[in-house]
């Protein structure tokens, strides 16, 4: 009896161990970065730090007068190409018939060989011309849409929806391209970060469940390790000695199966996949 009572004690103090187990990390997000590829002026900030917001949604515009007047401009040489393709046209069509008619007298005997030969080259140069003309109408054609798309850009819109947590840039400044304007946090991106020691990495693999809590969250949230790091942190330089590898930790990431009270940077604690009830 009193050996049945000392190892029920021990199962009691195992169990009591187990459920203790936690591991320390923080919240941890995935930001979208939304910027323009444009530089200039930003005129419009359409959104606030907290404001919710759905894909598709306008997040900023950029003042633009430099590049409408671009986009004019472009758009007058698309127009004077275009004119000068139909005079090209009208000159071929005009030198061929001249040429075909100095053909058939030719053939008659009633049209000099020396005037033949001028009306083919004046043919050919007109041919040629036509061939230019359509390429430099179409090389304007392709800048007037990349003027008019480069226009478009200067809007910014949010690719997904999520809460916008960041602001950089106030209207009135200048912007360069590809600098952040906002950081958008779609809530499937947030996550957590946490560490644990190299002889729990068996019990911690790509895809095993955890229950990540923090204070003030209402209930753990349950959450999926989606990485865990090759190389060790907090290690000694060279050589692992007894001691020394009870410092080793591997960071591991795992994606949050829901949005909750989580927030980046905040502090969590993880139990787990032994101690997590799976959801399965």
């Amino acid at each position: 009896m009193k050996r049945a009572l000392i190892f029920a004690a021990a199962l009691l103090a195992a169990a009591c161990a187990r459920e203790e187990t936690r591991l320390q990390g923080y919240g941890e997000a995935d930001y979208v970065y939304i910027a323009s590829q444009e530089a200039g002026v930003l005129s419009e900030l359409l959104v606030r730090e907290g404001d919710a917001v759905e894909a598709g949604a306008a997040i900023f515009r950029l003042d633009p007068a430099r590049l409408t007047y671009s986009a004019e401009s472009t758009q007058a040489q698309r127009a004077a190409a275009a004119q000068a393709v139909r005079n090209a046209q009208a000159e071929a069509v005009l030198t061929q018939n001249n040429y075909q008619r100095g053909l058939d007298l030719s053939e008659r005997g009633f049209y000099p060989r020396a005037r033949l030969d001028a009306d083919r080259a004046a043919r050919d140069a007109a041919s040629a011309r036509l061939a230019q003309t359509r390429r430099e109408a179409g090389a304007l054609g392709a800048q007037t849409e990349l003027a008019r798309e480069r226009l478009r850009d200067l809007e910014g819109v949010a690719p997904e929806g999520g809460t916008i947590e960041r602001i950089y840039h106030r209207p009135g400044e200048v912007v360069a391209p590809g600098e952040p304007i906002a950081a958008l946090l779609p809530p499937q991106n947030m996550k957590v970060r946490f560490f644990a020691p190299q002889e729990m990495l068996p019990t911690l693999p790509v895809g095993a469940r955890i229950l990540v809590s923090c204070d003030g969250c209402a209930a753990p949230a349950p959450a999926t390790i989606s990485f865990v790091a090759q190389e060790p942190q907090f290690t000694p330089p060279i050589i692992y000695s007894l001691e020394e590898r009870d410092k080793l930790v591997f960071l591991i990431e795992a994606r949050l199966d829901a949005p909750g009270g989580i927030r980046p940077g905040m502090p969590v604690d993880v139990r787990l996949a032994a101690d997590a009830p799976n959801d399965e």
